[in-house]
């Protein structure tokens, strides 16, 4: 029985990270990026959020996929390398080697550790398909290694992660992928504009695990920090805003406070907040124009009856 290979290319620095979070903490408004909402308790919530019914582009995202597979598959392409970007615990991927036949399978996160399981599964129930787990924060700047290999790509990047990058970082990283893709393309899952009230409660749901996942950033600080936050001190706060078409979420203190750190301090104001995450949406014209922008001259898209949500083929 083959097994897959790993490389892991993201080494984290601890000072880096602690002088990160507490530059964030220091800015003016306070901030956290959205990357230290995934540990392993956060990435299980996250999960369970994916479960709610408030909580649309999951199952709208796959029931397009299921709907519009032939199609999709059509236009993609088959035998080609798939990379999977976010790959997680991959099993979005999966669904596609029947339609896709992939001559290989890149799996791309930022630990290797949190692939091994999902790749040693995947490889036994698919032993002739050559599998690389590959450990890379892509958060920056994507750039695959030679190890990837040659010929055309194709890159998945589903669930709308793309909205957590403002539209100009957006730009850049889809020029990373037009590139990477080595004359292949990107199939890539956005969200779209729609009703501010679906959109409020897919990220304020009633039974509050949005809010525990965003709260639970409080304990990541004081992991990787040494910060003194505590999770009864703040609420979770999310809305969409229309002028800038994104979800904002925030920690808003509920009292006057002083957060503390080795070798630093942040005062807050009761009702000051901590900016943790954006998820801009998008219209279908103006993706389709950014994904042009990129580099790519083939854009096709498939969406759901209620065009809440959108899957991109970009060639």
């Amino acid at each position: 029985m083959p097994s897959p290979r790993f490389l892991q290319l993201h080494h984290e620095d601890d000072g880096a990270v602690r002088a990160e979070l507490a530059a964030g903490l220091l800015a003016t408004p306070a901030r956290v990026a959205p990357k230290f909402l995934y540990d392993a308790l956060g990435s299980r919530l996250f999960d369970a959020i994916t479960e709610l019914p408030e909580y649309y582009p999951t199952r709208t995202e796959r029931a397009i996929f299921a709907t519009h597979a032939q199609a999709i598959a059509g236009a993609a392409g088959r035998g080609r390398t798939l990379v999977d970007l976010g790959a997680g615990n991959c099993e979005k991927a999966a669904r596609w080697f029947g339609a896709l036949a992939p001559s290989g399978y890149v799996a791309v996160d930022i630990s290797i550790d949190h692939l091994r399981l999902a790749l040693d599964r995947l490889q036994q129930l698919h032993p002739q398909l050559p599998m690389l787990g590959l450990g890379l924060d892509f958060s920056a700047g994507l750039r695959l290694p030679d190890e990837v290999g040659a010929g055309p790509r194709l890159l998945f990047y589903p669930g709308s992660s793309i909205g957590n990058f403002s539209p100009a970082q957006a730009l850049d990283f889809l020029r990373d992928t037009h590139r990477e893709a080595k004359g292949g393309g990107l199939l890539i899952g956005v969200d779209l504009v729609k009703d501010p009230r679906v959109l409020d409660a897919a990220y304020d749901d009633p039974l509050q695990v949005t809010a525990a996942f965003n709260r639970n950033l409080l304990r990541r600080l004081d992991q990787l920090l040494g910060c003194d936050a505590q999770v009864e001190d703040f609420d979770h706060v999310a809305f969409y805003d229309p002028v800038q078409r994104r979800i904002e979420m925030h920690l808003r203190a509920r009292r006057e406070l002083t957060l503390r750190w080795p070798h630093g301090e942040r005062r807050l104001a009761a009702g000051e907040r901590i900016h943790t995450e954006n998820s801009y949406k998008y219209s279908v014209d103006d993706f389709a124009s950014l994904l042009r922008q990129a580099g790519y001259s083939e854009v096709r898209h498939w969406t759901d009856p209620q065009a809440w949500f959108a899957v991109f083929w970009a060639a």
